[in-house]
């Protein structure tokens, strides 16, 4: 492979100085700064790492944007170089501070992992002359459209085989696919910004990133969400699984790197008003429980002493909430047709017609049937779940119960939307 510029450490090594105990950067008229942003583990309660980023001051010492540096256009080798002088700046800062625990969090841009090895050996031997731990370094592969998937796992190997931590960047953002999590089989992955802001102004949103983070962490990643601002953002990382937080809420960046962080977010209450709010959700679990329990005696009994299911289940279905009603063998068959409220059944989309007929259908696989196996005539309420037969958001309420026949089971949804 030819190698165009080796752009090596003594090379970058030439292209800083020392100002205030740190190092400095110098690149087309810029100076670069290292600022680390403090990462969180919310069950530690506390910070577990730090994420280098760079801060510029453009001439006479004007502190200028780092877009105003990233965004010019620049030919292959300066890319490169500019790569590997911010990471050059960022491990021998970090390396000096009081702090022999933490993750340093890197990020390698894109052009670097498809034309890094034409430019000769860099990471290792800044490691090895800066006497860093390769296992304390999570290396930041943003999600980007990079074709050759061949390159791209090569160079996470190169990192990996170092022994470093390898993290994906930006997911959610962009070009992201679970294709390319499961190839890559990084350590952390990193949920962008947008992702979280999303599930503030959408709870179709806010469900779905529960879902993201229990795939993620089903492939067998940690997930860390960037880009938190607000009180009500940190109580939908909470809820929605996440292991690590960073953002604003809990600390901003800061190029003094000795400093010790400042009014450091309160855990303790965060947690506190997080627990009240799964209190107030079991409230509600247990308030429908409350409610609907004597409207399923009435419904069981009406079904033991032989009456049809339209007929047993009428003041069940009087209730506003109420959708529909059906009975199920213990074995998950449905028996017989489902039996619709007067409101569902006038307001039923015609568009999912093909879905309303479930005689025989088989719900073994839904947890509010398992539920109510284990627990025979216990009244048993489900998590929200999407209902295939109406395309609509709703909780099962179910009990098993027993006739001369075998055990049933009944189930009536309830419109959760």
């Amino acid at each position: 492979m030819t190698v165009y510029k080796n752009i090596s450490v003594d090379y970058i090594s030439k292209l800083v100085h020392y100002q205030e105990e740190q190092l400095v950067g110098y690149f087309n008229n810029y100076h670069l700064h290292t600022a680390v942003q403090p990462i969180f583990s919310l069950p530690h309660k506390r910070i577990v790492g730090y994420e280098a980023l760079v801060r510029v001051k453009a001439i006479k010492e004007r502190w200028v944007s780092p877009a105003e540096l990233f965004n010019n256009k620049y030919t292959q080798v300066e890319s490169i170089l500019l790569d590997r002088l911010c990471r050059y700046l960022h491990v021998h800062n970090f390396s000096q501070v009081e702090n022999d625990l933490n993750w340093l969090f890197l990020n390698v841009s894109p052009q670097t992992v498809i034309n890094g090895n034409n430019y000769g050996e860099f990471f290792a031997e800044l490691l090895d002359k800066t006497g860093f731990p390769p296992h304390r370094v999570v290396i930041e592969i943003v999600e980007y459209p990079i074709s050759d998937n061949d390159l791209l796992l090569e160079t996470i190997e190169f990192y990996r085989n170092l022994g470093c931590l390898i993290a994906i960047d930006d997911f959610g953002a962009g070009h992201s696919n679970f294709d390319r999590i499961w190839k890559l089989n990084p350590d952390i992955v990193k949920l962008d910004r947008s992702m979280v802001v999303g599930a503030t102004e959408d709870k179709k949103i806010r469900n779905v990133l529960r879902g993201i983070v229990s795939l993620l962490h089903q492939t067998g990643v940690l997930v860390l969400v960037e880009g938190v601002e607000t009180k009500e953002q940190t109580m939908i990382a909470m809820e929605s699984g996440v292991d690590f937080v960073q953002g604003y809420f809990f600390a901003k960046p800061t190029t003094d790197l000795n400093k010790s962080i400042d009014n450091l977010p309160a855990f303790d209450k965060i947690f506190e008003d997080y627990k009240q709010e799964v209190l107030v959700q079991d409230t509600n679990s247990k308030s429908i429980y409350q409610y609907y329990y004597p409207k399923f005696e009435v419904t069981i009994n009406n079904l033991i002493k032989g009456k049809s299911l339209a007929e047993a289940c009428q003041e069940l279905l009087a209730d506003d909430t109420a959708m529909r009603c059906y009975l199920l063998m213990s074995d998950g068959l449905q028996v017989g047709n489902t039996v619709l409220s007067d409101s569902i059944f006038n307001e039923n989309d015609i568009r999912f017609k093909p879905l309303e007929d479930a005689d025989s259908a088989d719900w073994f696989r839904r947890h509010y049937l398992r539920k109510a196996v284990l627990h025979p005539e216990q009244l048993q309420v489900s998590e929200p779940y999407l209902s295939i037969t109406g395309a609509h958001m709703c909780v099962t309420i179910s009990m098993m119960f027993s006739i001369p026949s075998g055990y049933r089971v009944l189930c009536c949804d309830l419109n959760f939307e």
